[in-house]
């Protein structure tokens, strides 16, 4: 957005965080430091406690679906008291939404089935539509699993699978909705700048993949083994519901709406994405002796 020429708020509870985001950029660190007068094209909002970083504990719970629901009203009531309302809230949600739903595809008109990662996503949605009672054009953005090196779920899984330790969870036959981070970048971007847009946008790659599959890509792009399997049963003991929904459940989602509008994935596929982030050549990838023959003629 800087880079566009924009001027950007943002809000962050870690100012020294925002030393590495690109400037000029005005950094605050509460929403009353935003005045009546000061005017907003769009607010992007995706501010959340981490769902998958330990147990799902009554308190863990409550805190989860809190400090989304309370951004989010908050932003409201700023929309509220702004005399110059913006024109798009792109306020995050995830595919948790959709429950846990096998192998079904899943586009942006498909139904729920029951569970915490539900819940939470629900909550959150229900307060970002309260926009709409300001004239803002609210995106529910249903994200994915963002893979990129610098952070998140990747980074996380780059030191087991470097030191051969990479492997699959459970059966590897549930589904991992992805988006690759540059792409998701471009998405909101998509989202601010498109008007037709509105309501919920699944914010994933096209070609979802099962955990095995996903396992296997990322361990010949980093040329390590992967034979390794974390059981269901322990994981399911030791990390109860968060295990059950978030690494051994999943959601095999289409990015409907973004298709429809003529939206480009710079990463559709996780193989090529995955050989690109890190590094990997050609020959580290996978691809076999008879392809580079073919390749060569």
């Amino acid at each position: 957005m800087v880079a566009a020429g924009h001027f950007v708020t943002v809000v962050t509870r870690n100012p020294k965080k925002a030393d590495m985001l690109p400037h000029p950029v005005r950094v605050i660190a509460d929403l009353d430091q935003v005045h009546n007068a000061d005017h907003f094209d769009a607010i992007v909002n995706l501010a959340g406690e981490p769902i998958a970083n330990g147990l799902w504990t009554r308190k863990k719970r409550a805190k989860i679906i809190q400090s989304r629901v309370d951004m989010t009203v908050g932003l409201n009531k700023l929309i509220q008291r702004l005399e110059s309302k913006p024109k798009c809230l792109v306020n995050g949600s995830a595919i948790g939404w959709y429950g846990l739903r096998g192998d079904e595809e899943l586009s942006e008109e498909a139904g729920f089935a029951p569970a915490f990662v539900h819940d939470v996503c629900e909550a959150w949605e229900r307060a970002t539509a309260q926009a709409a009672q300001y004239g803002v054009r609210a995106v529910r953005l249903r994200i994915g699993l963002v893979l990129g090196v610098d952070g998140g779920i990747l980074a996380k899984l780059l030191t087991p699978f470097e030191f051969g330790g990479g492997c699959v969870m459970g059966e590897g036959q549930q589904w991992m909705s992805w988006i690759e981070q540059d792409d998701l970048v471009r998405v909101i971007a998509f989202a601010i700048a498109n008007e037709a847009l509105e309501g919920p946008v699944n914010a994933t790659a096209p070609h979802p993949v099962r955990n095995v599959e996903f396992s296997r890509a990322l361990a010949r792009a980093l040329k390590r083994p992967a034979f390794l399997k974390a059981p269901h049963w322990i994981l399911a003991t030791l990390l109860g519901d968060m295990a059950r929904e978030t690494m051994l459940g999943g959601q095999r989602v289409i990015p409907s709406r973004l298709q429809h509008y003529g939206f480009v994935f710079r990463h559709p596929r996780l193989a090529p994405m995955l050989r690109k982030i890190t590094g990997a050549k050609p020959q580290q990838a996978g691809i076999d002796t008879h392809q580079q023959r073919v390749a060569a003629k």
